[in-house]
């Protein structure tokens, strides 16, 4: 296949797990990025600070923008991008703990997606 026959587009897949050693730090950061949204409506607004208060994976998810992680990389415009948090049970001192990405790409193909998502396009 030569490189005018290939796509232009490329699916990026990153799955991290994050330990929120400071739920009142990341709760505060996450209200003070939900205020400081001016396209907010009020009632979303209203939403969103409670669930940022009740929940650190929410929390998360308003402060992670997957813009971020690709706007300094040459030679790429991000197409679209979709993101969701959710607290997971995880024992890092596991022997053999590996992570089955196909389950994730089955689901996709199903059309499941997990907790509360968010997108940018």
């Amino acid at each position: 296949m030569t490189t005018s026959e290939t796509s232009r587009y490329v699916r990026l897949h990153v799955e991290l797990v994050l330990e929120v050693a400071e739920p009142e730090a990341l709760a505060s950061a996450a209200l003070e990025r939900v205020d400081a949204d001016e396209h907010m409506q009020d009632d979303e607004r209203t939403h969103a600070r409670s669930a940022v208060r009740e929940d650190s994976a929410e929390a998360l998810a308003y402060l992670v923008d997957p813009f971020d992680l690709v706007s300094d990389v040459p030679g790429v415009d991000l197409a679209q991008a979709s993101w969701s948090c959710e607290q997971v049970d995880y024992d890092p001192d596991a022997e053999g703990e590996e992570w089955d990405l196909d389950d994730e790409d089955d689901e996709e193909a199903e059309g499941t997606e997990g907790a509360e998502g968010h997108e940018h396009a």
